[in-house]
């Protein structure tokens, strides 16, 4: 593979490459940030649009999910084997193109297989963007650069929720997919001008774990999902069933590859191992929030699309605003406060969410988002540092796709978990009507389905107690940072 086009990375990074990598992935992050919020905003209008049900249209978020799981640890080694920014540029070209294709689709099916190749593309984009930065980022900078990451994320989940609402109302669904065109070829034209070339290592693909792990999420996933929509039966139990007893094994297949797909024996350094623990948690315990909303909002409370992404707005705003700021601080005092108290704000808000009513006032949604907004501004970027602090340059992808893996895994178990308990509370045929949209459930029905929301977002909290809880036990982190700050691929 020719490395022409590309600016080499030796020595010291400038201030204008720091600038530029952070820029572009900042764009990645945004756009991969824009489709997850818009989607979720435009489901009920999808499902009625392509005549689906539940349990095929969550599928659109699921798949995405899944196949970023499997796929995010894998993408980063192959980005320290052939080169970060040809990985990170090709993951670019790739999400645009399944995003057109899902903006074309006339099934659901179609729509799950285009949202797969979309998949694809956003595993490299997500995997390879801290190890781009860690690349040219020496340790008492990072901070502050994954605090700008953390920017673009919150920016984009703002466009997402406001473009979901308006495009959705203005123009139809399928927009929300085509705007990342022009996006996707402006962000590959400027990473193929600007990311620099990393050294490659040497190391191969790890199938025997890669099979297992992706059929063991793949099987408990799809039993999970049928169950909630359909009601447990002989064969959504057998896949669940097949789901937990191939966990141990992939588990077992891990710790006798000398090169695994994800280093378990790594979780074994308390500083690393909490940090990518506490990353976990406060995926499963948080990010299906915003889907659990949207089903009290759309469902219960009858709001359009464009009204609920209103009230969603100003939590998202306050944590794109907050994170480069905290990324600052995170510089100075370390990542081990800070990502504490970014979750215990992360587990007050949801708390609070557990407390509306179907008729509480619709002001306390974006009040109590602005609490959340500020735990996330300051959760990530001080584990995300936490978390590359630990990495040498030789690793920097390895350990960014175990972040990326473990936080999509996170994210997949939390939607799955939430989705199920939320729909137990009350018959199927009612659940499938309020996630679609449906009003006037504001009787007994609604009040079921509300406790059964309830109950969702009360055990995210517990989650993410946890979560609280190892980020603080993870102890303080090295004053020196790692090898990067003199290494010959960074500053």
């Amino acid at each position: 593979m020719s490395d022409a086009g590309l600016p080499p990375a030796e020595g010291p990074a400038s201030s204008s490459r720091k600038n530029a990598v952070l820029a572009i992935t900042s764009l990645g992050s945004l756009m991969v940030a824009v489709d997850s919020t818009i989607v979720i905003l435009a489901l009920p209008t999808m499902a009625g649009d392509l005549h689906a049900g539940l349990s095929s249209i969550i599928w659109t978020i699921l798949i995405y999910l899944l196949i970023t799981a499997t796929l995010t640890t894998q993408v980063g080694r192959l980005g320290d084997m052939l080169g970060r920014a040809w990985i990170y540029n090709l993951g670019f070209a790739v999400f645009t193109i399944g995003s057109v294709l899902s903006g074309l689709a006339t099934t659901a099916t179609f729509l799950i297989a285009a949202r797969s190749v979309q998949a694809v593309g956003g595993a490299m984009v997500f995997a390879i963007g801290g190890a781009l930065i860690a690349d040219v980022f020496p340790a008492h900078e990072r901070g502050r650069a994954f605090g700008f990451l953390a920017f673009g994320w919150s920016v984009g989940a703002i466009l997402g929720i406001l473009l979901g609402g308006v495009i959705t109302t203005a123009l139809g669904w399928r927009y929300i997919f085509f705007i990342n065109l022009p996006i996707g070829v402006a962000a590959v034209a400027l990473g193929l001008k600007y990311l620099p070339i990393t050294p490659r290592t040497a190391t191969r693909f790890d199938l025997g774990g890669f099979v297992t792990f992706s059929a063991a999420l793949g099987s408990l996933c799809y039993g999970a999902i049928e169950a909630a929509a359909y009601g447990p039966d002989a064969t959504n139990l057998a896949c669940v069933a097949i789901g937990l007893a191939l966990l141990p094994v992939f588990v077992v297949v891990e710790l006798r590859n000398s090169a695994p797909m994800l280093d378990l024996r790594g979780l074994r350094q308390r500083l690393l191992g909490f940090s990518l623990l506490a990353g976990f948690l406060q995926s499963l315990g948080y990010l299906s929030v915003v889907f659990l909303l949207t089903m009290y909002l759309q469902g219960l409370r009858g709001l359009s699309p464009l009204n609920a992404s209103l009230l969603l707005i100003p939590g998202y705003l306050v944590g794109a605003l907050t994170a480069p700021w905290m990324g600052r601080r995170v510089d100075r005092i370390g990542p081990r406060v800070l990502a504490t108290l970014g979750i215990v704000l992360m587990m007050a808000a949801v708390v609070a969410y557990s407390f509306l009513s179907l008729t509480s006032w619709l002001g306390f949604v974006p009040i109590i988002s602005l609490l959340s907004g500020v735990g996330v501004g300051t959760f990530y970027p001080a584990n995300n540092t936490a978390i590359m602090d630990q990495a040498t340059p030789r690793t920097f992808g390895s350990i960014s796709g175990l972040r990326a893996t473990l936080t999509n895994l996170g994210t997949l178990f939390s939607f799955v978990l939430s989705l199920s308990i939320a729909s137990a509370s009350v018959s199927r045929p009612v659940a499938e009507a309020v996630f679609l949209g449906t009003t006037g459930l504001v009787g007994n029905v609604g009040a079921q389905f509300l406790t059964g929301i309830r109950v969702a977002l009360l055990g995210s909290a517990v989650v993410l107690v946890v979560a609280a809880l190892l980020s603080w036990s993870r102890g303080a982190a090295p004053s020196t940072g790692v090898p990067a700050a003199t290494s010959g691929t960074g500053p």
